[in-house]
């Protein structure tokens, strides 16, 4: 059996005021993710149009695993000890890639 790409989904709301930096941490974020990872092979950062405040990841990795190399890294858990205090709510989604 093949394993499909991972692709996940991941909404963050900001707190007020912290947009610029959490937009900084996460643009370092998404570099190191790509840069680092052989296996994350795409991290779109989007912003909703009605609300800055809430932000979308899409990113794209080779298997489960990827994945879970990516929430086992050095740089995450340093963006997350970074961004937790930034944000009110984060949603993370796991979709199999079709």
């Amino acid at each position: 059996m093949t394993t499909s790409r991972l692709a996940v989904t991941a909404r963050f709301d900001i707190i007020p005021g912290k947009e610029a930096a959490f937009m900084k941490e996460m643009k370092k974020q998404a570099e190191n993710s790509l840069s680092l990872e052989p296996d994350c092979h795409y991290f779109d950062i989007c912003v909703d149009v009605d609300n800055p405040g809430r932000i979308i990841l899409y990113e794209l990795y080779e298997d489960a695993a990827a994945f879970e190399e990516h929430l086992a890294s050095r740089h995450f858990a340093e963006f997350v000890e970074t961004i937790t205090p930034m944000i009110t709510a984060k949603e993370i989604e796991r979709w199999n890639r079709v």
